[in-house]
């Protein structure tokens, strides 16, 4: 049974031919090198939803930035 999926992705020439010198700089395989960006865009997509959450939560609270700080590093020392 396959643990992979084969994925068809169109790209315009220039990003090609750079993903392909990426690759071969890095001694990558292409399809290493667009699993490790979309990873990393997962990853930074969901720490920007955290971010959100974060800034809503705070605003309801009327927290300051700062004030979010130190409520951090209080519960740290809590510890």
């Amino acid at each position: 049974m396959r643990t992979t999926r084969i994925l068809s992705l169109s790209l315009p020439p220039d990003l090609f031919r750079e993903a392909e010198r990426v690759a071969k700089q890095e001694g990558r395989t292409k399809s290493e090198l667009f699993r490790e960006a979309l990873r990393r865009y997962v990853e930074e997509r969901r720490w920007r939803g955290l971010q959100r959450y974060g800034a809503s939560r705070s605003r309801k609270l009327g927290m300051t930035e700062a004030a979010v700080g130190r409520s951090v590093q209080e519960f740290r020392r809590g510890r």
